[in-house]
């Protein structure tokens, strides 16, 4: 396809490619794609469990991704090979929504564990979770971490329908599909381009082209697909790091830091119990560590003792009043009974009194 160069991505910036998409060409206006048209593009570190989300937020990102890696590797202490299920990432996914209810997560929803109906169940169960959106691949299973070897992909047009049958379940609500694909490592760059856009057009918000080889590929890319573009940075992987501006410039839109958070809390845990192993003591770590304050601060310790307090025994809050005492249901036949037996009582003097005049 002719190069277009200095197109408008229709976010305010310019750069490669055929604008800011079919997405918003369809009409679909998502919490993600409302802020990727604000920022021009989004960074997204990766998330794995509740703890790591929060901080994400607290840190002041408005967006992050749960990785499927980072959670097989905390959630199960695996490798990304195809061993955690979508109802365990569903699980998980709920819990990192929870703590950080402010921020947008997108989920690794791997291959959608299975056929357009495993699909259709795994996007509602995200859904359900609090999920902004997902991302689902092309790869055959099982899957395998876009960045290692030995990958196969499906059909391009099997994963079309799988995306959409994912289209046809979120339909106008706010949920934002990106579909992925792993062709480039298996069947190259043009088959890659090839499927993304017709991924796009089968009703995916953005595409993700997994594992580009150099800045020269990056471009290609930005220069030949449709709709937003994801771009992953993965620190020992097969793609050149960038910063998001210069994501941006090519004509990137998502960009996603998926392992940065899980492998520098492994680096940590590694480091800190080594030194723990061989001096027994963590006395001269205290460097390595947060404190107790700082912490309980991550936690949001003194939002729940604020609570705690307000509706504490002792507290001056007014209270809700009790509710009102309920007769049980032995206390009212006793009262039947009474009143059958007055009501008796008096049928048996009215007759006496009748029978004499």
């Amino acid at each position: 396809m002719a190069e277009v160069n200095g197109a408008n991505n229709g976010n305010g910036h310019h750069g490669h490619g055929n604008g800011s998409g079919a997405a918003a060409a369809a009409g679909r206006s998502t919490s993600v794609s409302r802020k990727i048209e604000s920022e021009g593009a989004v960074l997204m570190p990766g998330v794995y469990d509740a703890l790591s989300a929060a901080i994400v937020q607290k840190t002041g990102f408005y967006a992050g991704f749960i990785s499927g890696y980072a959670v097989s590797g905390s959630f199960l202490g695996t490798p990304d090979v195809g061993l955690l299920t979508p109802p365990e990432m569903a699980e998980v996914a709920r819990r990192i929504c929870a703590s950080a209810p402010n921020t947008l997560f997108i989920a690794d929803a791997d291959t959608g564990g299975g056929n357009a109906l495993n699909v259709k169940r795994t996007v509602q169960d995200l859904m359900a979770a609090g999920a902004a959106g997902c991302f689902l691949e092309d790869q055959a299973w099982p899957k395998k971490c876009g960045h290692m070897h030995g990958k196969q992909v499906i059909p391009a047009e099997e994963h079309a329908v799988k995306i959409a049958a994912a289209r046809e379940v979120v339909g106008d609500r706010d949920f934002f599909i990106v579909a992925r694909t792993d062709a480039r490592s298996v069947t190259g760059l043009d088959d890659a381009i090839r499927r993304a856009n017709l991924y796009i057009d089968a009703g995916a918000d953005a595409c993700f082209v997994e594992a580009p080889r150099s800045d020269e590929e990056l471009m290609e890319i930005c220069r030949r697909t449709k709709g937003y573009r994801v771009c992953n940075m993965l620190e020992g992987g097969k793609t050149p790091l960038h910063t998001r501006q210069e994501l941006m410039e090519m004509g990137f839109h998502l960009i996603k830091s998926p392992l940065t958070t899980v492998y520098a809390a492994a680096r940590a845990l590694v480091d800190v119990l080594a030194a723990l192993k061989r001096a027994e003591t963590t006395r001269d770590e205290l460097h390595r560590l947060t404190t107790f304050a700082e912490f309980n601060n991550l936690v949001g310790l003194d939002s729940w003792l604020d609570i705690e307090a307000r509706f504490s025994v002792n507290s001056s809050v007014p209270k809700p009043l009790p509710a009102p005492e309920t007769t049980t249901t032995t206390e009212m036949e006793k009262a039947k009974a009474k009143a059958a037996a007055v009501v008796a009582g008096n049928g048996a003097t009215n007759g006496a009194t009748n029978g004499v005049h």
